[in-house]
């Protein structure tokens, strides 16, 4: 699967970029792209790649599943979907515990599981004639994708419930407004100030990045105890690296760090 048919995969040093492709069907999720978006999540978890940068061809970010091949499938709807929801989940759980920073670009509509895909990013940056809506409901189907995880810890049960049970679009602004969203940038410059971050987060120490995710992780899930006795385990692994040795020496030294 080195030749994908739906997105493409580069890599240049140790930031890695995904393009959704399928901008006829608005970036619609098939069984296609699903499984290569699996394939392509597994290639970012690597030692050397530190920062992923996720985005759309095209007016769209990803409309959601492809309802059309749903309907069509000959598996029937329900089992085609299942497919590729287990594999929308399995890129997305690779993307969410790798050690690289995951960076979603959010450049248009971001609806169904684009809207899942999109927040599910540890960085959201959003183009500021991005829109979006979860638009389960209004196709008589039910949220995916990681949205009931990620979305509640978020903004809240209260407006996930809004955002799934009314279909109610966000601009990017009030995306921002709500803390769906990191930034919010003209639509020209999107591409450019992903990747100035994904450069800011590739030069830091990827250990440091990586404690980061695992702490978000299990926020929620862990007691007090445990969660602080993640957090010693963590800042120690992180201070015997050779990265955190440099850090440590650097700010000592008063210059800038050098990390690997």
């Amino acid at each position: 699967m080195s030749d994908y048919q739906t997105l493409s995969f580069d890599q240049a040093g140790p930031i890695a970029r995904i393009v959704l492709k399928r901008p006829e069907a608005a970036n619609g999720m098939n069984d296609v792209m699903t499984a290569e978006l699996a394939h392509a999540a597994a290639r970012c978890d690597v030692a050397e790649i530190k920062a992923v940068v996720l985005t759309g061809a095209g007016r769209f970010f990803c409309a959601g599943g492809d309802l059309k091949a749903m309907a069509a499938s000959p598996l029937g709807p329900g089992r085609f979907v299942k497919g590729i929801a287990d594999d929308l989940h399995r890129a997305i759980s690779t993307l969410a515990r790798m050690d690289a920073v995951l960076i979603t670009a959010v450049n248009g509509v971001a609806a169904g599981a684009g809207f899942s895909l999109a927040v599910a990013g540890d960085l959201v940056l959003a183009a500021d004639s991005a829109s979006f809506t979860m638009a389960y409901t209004k196709a008589g189907l039910s949220p995916d994708g990681s949205s009931s995880y990620f979305l509640p810890r978020i903004i809240g049960v209260r407006r996930t419930q809004e955002l799934m049970l009314t279909n109610r679009t966000l601009t990017a602004a009030e995306a921002a407004d709500w803390g769906l969203v990191t930034e919010v940038v003209p639509a020209d410059d999107l591409a450019a100030r992903a990747q100035v971050l994904a450069e800011q987060i590739a030069s830091a120490a990827k250990g440091s990045g990586a404690a980061v995710k695992k702490l978000m992780l299990t926020t929620f899930s862990s007691g007090l105890e445990e969660q602080m006795e993640l957090e010693g385990r963590l800042i120690a692994a992180c201070a015997d690296s050779v990265d955190g040795r440099e850090g440590i020496d650097a700010f000592l030294n008063k210059r800038a760090p050098e990390f690997g």
